[in-house]
This record gives C-alpha cells, sequence and structure tokens, in this order.
C-alpha cells in the first residue's frame, strides 16, 4: 500500500498508477512458482526481506515515459483524438525508447544479487532465499515490462485528454532548474566536491566496526551455570535451584527450567559441574517494568552473584547458544584458543586473556575452559614391597579392580537371558580412601597386609577434559560481547595480546566463533562483489557501447555507498554480512538510475541538439522517473528499516543501507552525473580520426572547424573511394543507429578507427 501510494503522488495518474500497482501480485506469483520449483520454502528473509519498490521500478520507467509521449501529443494536437493503432503505436514508440535501459536495470539489479547466492554456512542460510526471491520477482517484472505492461497501458490510457503534475515532481522541478544550472556552471566545483565526499566515505567506513549477522531477539534467554570440577551432584543440583529461586523473583520471568550435565554419548557432553538454564519470559508488552532485555540480564547476573557464591554464569539465547556449539564448537561470540602441549602454560596463557577480555570493553560472561580440578583417585604400587610378598603389578590391579570397579567372577541366567555375576566391595569399603588404604590384601606368603604397604592411595587433580583441535591440543576462553561491535573488541584484545603476552616457542593463538564467520563471510564477498561489479560495467559497455559511458555511470556506486556508509554511523549500526546483502542491492539500483539518466541525454545528442543542451534537457526529462525510481525502492525498504517486530535485527541494516544510499544516489544522478558527462562525455578524436577528418575536409586543421554529423557522412562517402555496395552499407548503418535509441560506433575498413557515438562537440 505504501509504494502504490508513492506510484500515485508522483505520476499523479489513477490507471497508470493501477497498472504498475498489478505488477506487483503478478510478480511475486511468478517468484512463487519459481521457489516452489526450487523447493524453497516461504520464511522470513525470502518474504519478509522483499522490496516491492524494486519490483515495479523497469515498469515505471516505460509507464512514465509513456505518459510523457502521451501529454506532449496532446499539447501539440489538443483537438486530436488517437485511434486504437495510434494509441498502439504511441506505446510501442514509449517502451521501444527505454525499453534498453529498463531491462538492462533490471538485469544488472539481478546480476548484483548473485554475489550472495555464493554465502555459505549461517549468513548463506539467511540471505540465499532473499536473493532467490528477489531474482525471481525481477525476472518476473522484467518479463511484464515489455509484454503486460505495454499491452495494458494501449487499453486504459485510451482516451486519457487530461494530465496533472505532481505537486511533488513540480516543486522538486522548481528547486533542480536553477541548482542544475548552477552545477553545470560551477563543474569543477561539484566534481572536487564529490571526490570529497567519497573520500570522507571512506573514512567513516573504517570507523564502522562489524559483527557477522547482527543479534536475533529470540525472547527467551539462556544461561549456562558454571560450577566447580570437583562439585559433588547433591551439591551441584543444590546451587541450580538455588539460582533457579533467584531468577523466579523476576517478575519479567514466566517459568525457569534447567538440565544438569549431558550423557557421554553425547554430541556435546559435559559434566555435572555444568547446568543449562532456560529462562522463558512473558511477552514484552506484559512487563511491568521499563527495563530493556540488556539491563534484565545484567541484574540477573548481580543478584546470582551476591545470592549464590561459587558460580560463574553466562548469559546467551537457547538457538544462539546451540548455532554457536555447531559451528564454532563454542558458546560465546568470540573464541580465543591457545594451541600448546603442555596444559600448565596453555593454561595460564588463558587465565591472562581472559583478565584481559574482561577488562576490554563490551566483554561479557568471559571464561577460561577449566582443564583441571577433576578429583582422581591413584594408586601408585611400591614395586619393592609387591616383590617382597612375592606378587605382581598385574596381581595388585586385580585385586583392587575387583575391590572398586568389581570384577566379572561369573554368569546368572534368567531364562533365556544371561547377565555378569560382578564382585566388589560395598561402598563404605570402597567409598573413601582411608578404607582403600586399609583393605587387606592376601599374598602368596599367606600374609595379609592393608594396601597402604604395597601402594600410595592418594586424591589428585586431573585433567578436566582434554580438547584437540587439527591434531593439537588447545585451551580456549570465550565471551559475549555486548554494546559495542565484535570486529572491534577483537582488535583491541588482539593488540593488548600483542604487547601484554609473550608466547613460549610452538604456542599459537587463533580467534574463532561468530568473529571468524564474519572473516570468512568478508573474504568471500572481497572476491565475488568484485566479479559482480565487472559484470555491471561489461553490461554497461554493452548497453552503451562506450566506455566512458560505463565509467561515468560506474561512478553512481561510490555515491551510492557514502549515503549507506553514513545511515549506518547515524543509527548506530555496524557493518555487518546483513550490511553487506545491504550494499549489494544499492549497486543496482544506483546503476539503473544512472543509465536512465544518461540514456535520456545521448538520446537528444541523437537528435541533433548541442552536447550542452542536451545534457540539460535529458537531466530535466529525465527527473521525474529518477526521482520515482529511487523513492519507490526507498518506501519499499522503509518498513524494513522502521520495524522493531520478529526478525527485524537482521533486516534492519540491509534497509538502512539502501534508503541512506538512495538519497546519495539521486543526488549524484541528478547533479553530479550531468556535471561528469558534461565536462568528460564529449568525444576526444583520436589521432587516426582528426588525420581523415582533415584529409576529406570535415576538420581545418588551421581553424579546427566542425560539421554535423550528416555532413561528415556525405563528404567522407563522396570523398573517399569507396564502392557504390560499400556506400549504401554506410548509409544504412546510420539509418538504423539512429532509428535505435543509442547511436552506437561504426567500424569502417578503410583508414577511420571509430566514428563519434552521440554527435560530434559544437553539433547544432
Amino acid at each position: 500500500l505504501l509504494v502504490i501510494g508513492v506510484l500515485l503522488l508522483l505520476l499523479v495518474s489513477l490507471r497508470a498508477g493501477l497498472v504498475l500497482a498489478s505488477v506487483i501480485p503478478l510478480a511475486m506469483a511468478f517468484a512463487g512458482i519459481m521457489l516452489l520449483l526450487m523447493g524453497e520454502s516461504g520464511n522470513l528473509m525470502s518474504l519478509g526481506a522483499i522490496d516491492f519498490g524494486l519490483v515495479v521500478d523497469g515498469s515505471l520507467i516505460i509507464v512514465e515515459n509513456v505518459l510523457r509521449l502521451l501529454e506532449r501529443f496532446h499539447r501539440r494536437s489538443p483537438d486530436e483524438t488517437l485511434t486504437v493503432e495510434g494509441m498502439k503505436r504511441l506505446v510501442y514508440e514509449g517502451a521501444v525508447e527505454v525499453r534498453k535501459a529498463a531491462q538492462f536495470g533490471e538485469i544488472i539489479i539481478i546480476v548484483v544479487y548473485l554475489p550472495i547466492l555464493t554465502l555459505a554456512g549461517v549468513e548463506g542460510k539467511l540471505f540465499r532465499p532473499m536473493a532467490l526471491t528477489v531474482g525471481f520477482a525481477l525476472l518476473g517484472a522484467l518479463i511484464l515490462s515489455v509484454t503486460y505492461v505495454p499491452a495494458l497501458l494501449s487499453f486504459v490510457l485510451k482516451g486519457k485528454r487530461t494530465f496533472r503534475r505532481s505537486p511533488v515532481i513540480e516543486w522538486l522541478r522548481r528547486l533542480y532548474v536553477p541548482l542544475l544550472d548552477r552545477a553545470l556552471a560551477n563543474s569543477r566545483a561539484v566534481i572536487v566536491g564529490a571526490v570529497a565526499i567519497i573520500l570522507l566515505g571512506a573514512f567513516g567506513f573504517t570507523r564502522l566496526g562489524g559483527e557477522f549477522v547482527p543479534r536475533l531477539d529470540e525472547g527467551d534467554i539462556a544461561m549456562h551455570l558454571i560450577r566447580l570440577p570437583s562439585i559433588s551432584l547433591t551439591e551441584s543440583q543444590r546451587l541450580t535451584t538455588a539460582t533457579e529461586k533467584v531468577l523466579m523473583t523476576f517478575p519479567e520471568v514466566r517459568t525457569v527450567v534447567s538440565h544438569t550435565g549431558r550423557a557421554e554419548i553425547s554430541t556435546d557432553p559435559m559434566g555435572f559441574e555444568l547446568a543449562d538454564i532456560f529462562i522463558m519470559l512473558h511477552d514484552r508488552d506484559e512487563w511491568e517494568s521499563d527495563r530493556t532485555k540488556e539491563e534484565l540480564i545484567e541484574e540477573m547476573e548481580h543478584e546470582i552473584r551476591e545470592s549464590v557464591p561459587g558460580v560463574g554464569t553466562q548469559f546467551l539465547q537457547p538457538i544462539e547458544m546451540r548455532t554457536n556449539e555447531l559451528v564454532a564448537g563454542a558458546r560465546g561470540d568470540v573464541v580465543i584458543k591457545v594451541f600448546g602441549e603442555d596444559f600448565e602454560v596453555s593454561g595460564e596463557i588463558a587465565e591472562r586473556i581472559a583478565a584481559i577480555m574482561r577488562e576490554t570493553e563490551g566483554g561479557r560472561g568471559v571464561t577460561a575452559e577449566r582443564i583441571d580440578g577433576l578429583p582422581q583417585l591413584v594408586i601408585r604400587p611400591d614395586r619393592r614391597a609387591i616383590a617382597r610378598y612375592g606378587m605382581t603389578i598385574a596381581d595388585l590391579n586385580r585385586i583392587v579392580e575387583t575391590a572398586i570397579a568389581g570384577r566379572v567372577a561369573g554368569e546368572v541366567f534368567e531364562g533365556e537371558r544371561r547377565y555378569d555375576l560382578v564382585v566388589r566391595f560395598d561402598g563404605e569399603a570402597g567409598g573413601s580412601p582411608e578404607a582403600i588404604r586399609s583393605m587387606l590384601v592376601a599374598t602368596p606368603v599367606g600374609a595379609r597386609v592393608p594396601l597402604s604397604e604395597l601402594a600410595t592411595v592418594t586424591i589428585e587433580e586431573a585433567p578436566l577434559q582434554i580438547s584437540r583441535a587439527e591434531g593439537e591440543r588447545f585451551t580456549s576462553v570465550q565471551a559475549n560481547v555486548r554494546d559495542r561491535d565484535i570486529a572491534g573488541y577483537v582488535e583491541e584484545v588482539s593488540g593488548r595480546i600483542d604487547r601484554e603476552i609473550d608466547l613460549p616457542e610452538g604456542y599459537r593463538i587463533d580467534f574463532g566463533g561468530t568473529f571468524e564467520n564474519l572473516q570468512e563471510a568478508t573474504l568471500r564477498l572481497m572476491i565475488v562483489i568484485p566479479l559482480a561489479l565487472l559484470l555491471v560495467f561489461g553490461l554497461l559497455y554493452q548497453t552503451f557501447r562506450s566506455f566512458r559511458s560505463g565509467v561515468i555511470i560506474f561512478l553512481c556506486i561510490p555515491m551510492a555507498v557514502v549515503g549507506g556508509i553514513a545511515a549506518l554511523l547515524i543509527r548506530g549500526l555496524p557493518f555487518s554480512v546483513s550490511a553487506a546483502v545491504g550494499f549489494i542491492a544499492l549497486f543496482g539500483i544506483a546503476v539503473l538510475n544512472g543509465i536512465v539518466m544518461l540514456a535520456a541525454i545521448r538520446h537528444h545528442q541523437e537528435e541533433g541538439k548541442s552536447h550542452e543542451a542536451a545534457v540539460r534537457l535529458g537531466a530535466l526529462e529525465r527527473l521525474r522517473p529518477v526521482i520515482a525510481t529511487a523513492a519507490l525502492a526507498g518506501f519499499g525498504f522503509l518498513p524494513m528499516m522502521l520495524s522493531t517486530g520478529a526478525g527485524a535485527e537482521v533486516q534492519r541494516p540491509l534497509a538502512t543501507v539502501v534508503v541512506g544510499g538512495l538519497i546519495s544516489a539521486t543526488l549524484l544522478t541528478l547533479i553530479v552525473l550531468p556535471v561528469i558527462y558534461n565536462r568528460f562525455g564529449r568525444f576526444a578524436k583520436s589521432a587516426a580520426v582528426t588525420l581523415l577528418l582533415a584529409t576529406v575536409g570535415v576538420v581545418d586543421m588551421s581553424a579546427q572547424t566542425v560539421v554535423t554529423k550528416e555532413e561528415f557522412l556525405d563528404r567522407l562517402v563522396a570523398t573517399a573511394e569507396i564502392d557504390a555496395i560499400a556506400q549504401g552499407r554506410v548509409r544504412a548503418i546510420d539509418a538504423e543507429r539512429r532509428g535505435s535509441e543509442v547511436f552506437e560506433p561504426i567500424g569502417l575498413a578503410f583508414d577511420v578507427d571509430e566514428l563519434p557515438t552521440g554527435g560530434l562537440p559544437g553539433e547544432p
């Protein structure tokens, strides 16, 4: 509804607006059919991140041009009525005139979404459905814009004689005309200002910071409760229950569920010194207090620390916690792994790193992996004492195994079922180190001696767990990052580690967690985005057959990026994969407007107008379509930018980049692009072409007299030794090029390198 309202406001034509509005459901139906064939589901990103303004941009260019031609016809012939055939011919001419710009613009937008399809991992799962849906919707819109839209326009616009101008466009036109004239008169200042803005935007990008993907608010909280490894199961449960009681005192909490430990056969085993507590909250509108979720977590952490001493906490979200464990092998946002053989050394380094992470702003729930502290009963045989009593180590091991762990002494049958008969001491006899020391052992010499005579029995601390990656032992430190970007936090922590910790030889540090995912996604985008931009430039060259025109339109991209960076800085959002996807979408929209503007300028050049006049007329003529396409795309993303519902965290950076970038890209297209084309878009004659022109008398080398393109062709054909067939071919090519939207270079197999595209300088 928002997009349709903007359409009607800018076009001021109910019929044309309804034609464009009908493209949206038809294009989405096409996308839905294609998603069904691809086996994709409808979800938050595939359906929630669609910009309906983007879908109708290509059709809008055609509809706006048809309205312009129809208005011009009735203004020139107010008493004449268009016949059915005349109407069809006018619609056909209006569509063909901007067909190439509209089609290539939509194709370019589809192309810039291709890098998103290369994303893997979590980011691929998030954004691939969006790229597929947008691509299919744009493909459907492209087909509709050259078939359905012109056909329907020839019916609905039949008999339309009254044309009202949009008050918004007219107000903008009154502002734009003097601004454009002033910019054209001060081109050097405009270009220097544009370059300065781009450089300022590049500096602003370095201040953004970065994160993998924005944290989705799942509603509930998952808490990791950490206790001493030597704790008993009874004490562990007591502390868990005490923690649950503290959590239930908060009115925002609906209920609490916990589980302690996890089976060793599980893919994620953990001892009963660890517990996962799931805190289910009431709906946000039911909260009695006005505190945020982050403030609630801070108060929970404080209350648990005061009421239940001796426990550590780590606050996460249920799905986020499991995803981090599956992807990175750890629960935290940032994981630092210390690789080395000696656990004592790596453990000491890990504790120093944990202290640095706690002191660094933004670090929350910092925990170093406990590698020791597990109590272990150690029985060390005294080989001399064993030998004195005529025993062996194997004999002693068998006795200890029988007493403590039990030993199979026979089998018991119950029908067809068979069970081992295990003999061992009862709990009291082997339940403590003292009881084990006093256990009497029968020796081959006939004496019965306590076990303490044959071995030493002690309780020692053993490794709690041994973690390995890539065949090496490691100790990990993990932390969550709050109130700042992950990339900035890691950069600060890494700098302090380099300055304050000297790693022994054979020890190294690796960063992991979601930061590792951010690095991998960034490296992938750094490869595929330049390839996509190269493909975009190839399409631009194919559109205009001019390297220079392609470069000029390509300048729309950095100016659009500046606006996206500024929008992120204003809203305090870091760079993320979501923002990167927004920049990718922005590239296509910015290039589309540049194509529309430049095509109009070159069209006026082909009609014989001077270079300066063509630039000015083309810019004024394309004011409405440029404003309309940018406004439609911007308003299409506006609900995502302002959304606070489920999934808004992922969509918000994407939409913010597009909306902010469209503002700067529109200013570039309307002001800077005409200035740059006016200054650098003229055809520069090469030495070979100048020599040829002087030879046939087109250019006087002393006075540099310039003639029109038609006169040039007449003199060329008359002067050069070209046979009749070649003359006819040159005339045919010239007529064909002048009848099309763009005058492409004509290659001759003689002394001409290339003919000018868009008329000679100074052409009347």
